[in-house]
């Protein structure tokens, strides 16, 4: 029996914040796979290369991390008052699925300039010169997020000097705002607490803030886990034990969490929740070389996302970090200082994030409003992937 050709579909490789992904409209996908199901997963677990038990993802797009393990569908809006709807999959590197249960903020700052290039944003939408915001509905959790995208000539500039922590070259600024970023459905602390007591057997219990702004994320300190706050990707990745213990962490605090029944189902949720660990102020020496000094940052946050530490911080995190932080009482404002903000500048393994965000509390219940960040994005290569015709 022959073999099938491979097939041909129109795809655009991006860089947003520190994370790729390879971004499709979701007309220009195969019949089977522009409706979610099992056709639309297996095809873009082929595109990114997965699953692969080399965990190197040679055979496809992907770049073998959770920042670049990521697939964008960009949609006609089906909210009032948008221009487009964002579906992001978050593709394993070593299993055969895609999580969608969450967003990715990185990608978000590129999705308003797909958007603009593949014509989902109204012409008489676009300035000649200056800034064109870009509505998006962020199908995975249902939220508005507004891009604010440089224009130039009519054109989308992604040229410019604004440089990103955890991104070599600089940029143009893309200044992403997440609206409402609190869980609409439930409390923005599913415990009903600021601080919770998380009992992990084998670890012990950790006060632990569990937070659901942006994406689920669970802090805990530093110290009680045997850590400064100051610590790079090889210190953690290197260790199998201490990666074991933050699936267990985050496996429990899901459950703890409402998100999951029982730890075993979060073996099939990796992407959501987050799990981080914060720490006050210290001098330390990001990846790149870059001196950070104490009096750089408010506090020092490392997260981990796809079970290993992300080498700068997820665009979500961040969100919830700010979010956290505007909150007193919780941990990531302990760690900052207590009090009232509306904005923390933290330092991660790449250096330094200033992230904007308001909170109020109404009726015994917090919520946030906003959160706000700059990040930069950029074309990487346009045309067609292309993937073997037998998986359709």
């Amino acid at each position: 029996m022959p073999n099938k050709p491979q097939i041909k579909i129109p795809a655009t490789y991006m860089r947003g914040g520190t994370s790729k992904g390879v971004f499709f409209r979701l007309q220009d996908l195969p019949e089977a796979a522009q409706t979610p199901g099992e056709a639309r997963d297996k095809l873009l677990l082929r595109v990114i290369g997965s699953p692969d038990p080399y965990q190197k993802q040679i055979d496809g797009m992907g770049g073998a991390t959770s920042s670049t393990s990521k697939t964008v569908i960009l949609a006609e809006p089906t909210q009032p008052g948008h221009d487009v709807d964002y579906l992001f999959g978050q593709v394993s590197i070593d299993k055969p699925f895609v999580d969608w249960s969450g967003n990715c903020g990185n990608l978000t700052a590129a999705v308003g300039a797909f958007a603009i290039n593949s014509g989902f944003v109204g012409k008489d939408r676009i300035p000649e010169n200056g800034t064109c915001t870009v509505r998006i509905w962020q199908a995975n959790i249902r939220k508005t997020i507004v891009a604010h995208i440089p224009i130039t000539n009519g054109e989308v500039q992604e040229t410019g000097d604004f440089e990103l922590d955890g991104v070599t070259f600089p940029a143009a600024e893309v200044q992403v705002e997440f609206m409402d970023p609190a869980d609409g459905e439930g409390s923005m602390f599913p415990t009903g607490n600021l601080v919770d007591d998380l009992e992990v057997p084998g670890v012990g219990t950790l006060k632990a803030t569990m937070i659901n702004a942006g994406i689920p994320t669970i802090f805990v300190n530093a110290e009680d886990i045997g850590y400064k706050g100051t610590e790079l990707q090889d210190d953690i990745n290197s260790d199998p034990k201490a990666l074991a213990r933050f699936e267990s962490i985050r496996a429990h605090g899901a459950v703890q969490m409402g998100l999951i029944q029982n730890i075993e189902e979060a073996a099939n949720r990796q992407h959501t929740p987050k799990v981080a660990f914060v720490a006050k102020p210290a001098d330390y020496v990001s990846s790149s070389g870059k001196s950070i000094g104490a009096g750089d940052v408010d506090v020092l946050v490392r997260a981990l996302s796809m079970g290993k530490l992300h080498h700068a911080m997820m665009g979500t995190a961040a969100v919830a970090i700010a979010t956290a932080s505007a909150v007193p009482g919780t941990l990531v404002n302990l760690a900052a200082g207590g009090g009232d903000r509306t904005h923390v500048t933290f330092g991660h393994p790449s250096g330094t994030l200033r992230v904007g965000a308001e909170a109020k509390e109404v009726d015994g219940q917090w919520t946030a409003t906003k959160a706000i960040m700059s990040r930069s994005a950029r074309v990487l290569m346009e045309g067609w992937v292309r993937v073997p015709g037998d998986r359709f």
